[in-house]
């Protein structure tokens, strides 16, 4: 999306000094079972990620750590829920990009995405694919677009809300089409219902999409990402399809609640990117086209940061309502 410039970065409210009882609590973390709050339904990427960072937290400290889908309110009822948490370390949220950056700006939440969380680590990256059902007599941007004009308000698409809808809002607008986003309760019931034909298409991420497209199941028009994405080469960009300036990107990250101490924050993310950038994970993950991040708790908050400035000039300059 051209209209939209990355904001400069800001220093992290989160650094703030942290009482020395609380610090002292956490030095010997965790001493029991640590929740990972995900603000989807279970079997999509955020699922995905939040599995595979639990099990490499679990094998590095030696204590239970524990997924809970929270589902509800386009990811921000588990959003808000850990906002609120007791900062100890032991319910941290597994964040994604709309909830943590871009809700606040279209609905009514009672979080900051980032003066009210510790940042801890970027966990994934991941494109989102244009794709439709078989019976939909579209195979290319232009194709989708001509179809529905020709079509205003038949056209729909599944979303669950967050980034797989936002994705379809943002082509609606800069294509002037009319589409009906139908919603779901995490991006993998959405991509189900769109290989089941109760939708005709779907914005949905790589690695849920992925496999109902090599079983013919789904065809894929498009990637959402400003560049091909390297494993999969053959696939156009949206931007590169008639839709100049357009991309966007998914991502996961883990944070806390506001006031966890840095050393804290610092000690679980080494943890993190240890393991998911071991060669054989890497692999894994970049084959879901969910490629891993590397960045501290201060990197990541400062992405955070742009990424809240980016959507917020994104949503004033356009004014896109999603209902």
């Amino acid at each position: 999306m051209k209209r939209i410039a990355q904001a400069g970065l800001t220093a992290l409210a989160w650094t703030a000094c942290v009482p020395a009882s609380q610090a002292a609590e956490q030095a010997d973390w965790p001493r029991h079972a640590v929740r990972l709050v995900v603000p989807y339904a279970p079997g999509g990427i955020a699922d995905q990620m939040a599995r595979m960072t639990a099990e490499a937290l679990q094998a590095e400290f030696g204590q239970p750590f524990i997924v809970e889908n929270k589902p509800g309110a386009s990811g921000s009822l588990a959003t808000s829920y850990v906002a609120k948490a007791k900062p100890d370390g032991y319910t941290l949220l597994v964040g994604l990009a709309a909830p943590q950056t871009l809700n606040q700006f279209i609905y009514k939440v009672d979080y900051d995405g980032l003066k009210n969380f510790t940042p801890i680590a970027l966990l994934n990256t991941n494109p989102l694919i244009l794709a439709v059902h078989p019976s939909l007599p579209v195979k290319t941007v232009g194709e989708v677009i001509d179809y529905a004009r020709k079509n205003p308000g038949k056209l729909n698409f599944a979303g669950a809300g967050g980034l797989t809808q936002f994705a379809g809002e943002v082509f609606k607008y800069d294509t002037k089409t009319d589409m009906v986003h139908v919603r779901y309760r995490g991006g993998a019931p959405a991509v189900a219902a769109a290989v089941a034909g109760e939708v005709q298409m779907t914005f949905g991420n790589y690695s849920d999409v992925q496999p109902w497209i090599e079983a013919g199941r789904l065809r894929a028009v498009a990637i959402t990402s400003p560049k091909r994405y390297p494993l999969n080469p053959d696939l156009p960009t949206i931007a590169e399809s008639g839709v100049p300036g357009f991309g966007m990107d998914g991502w996961t990250g883990l944070l806390g609640p506001a006031d966890m101490s840095p050393e804290l924050a610092r000690k679980i993310a080494a943890a993190v990117n240890k393991a998911l950038n071991q060669p054989a994970t890497k692999k894994k993950l970049e084959a879901m086209g969910s490629p891993p991040g590397d960045m501290s708790p201060e990197e990541f908050g400062k992405f955070v940061d742009s990424e809240l400035k980016r959507w917020q000039k994104f949503v004033a300059e356009s004014g896109i309502k999603v209902e």
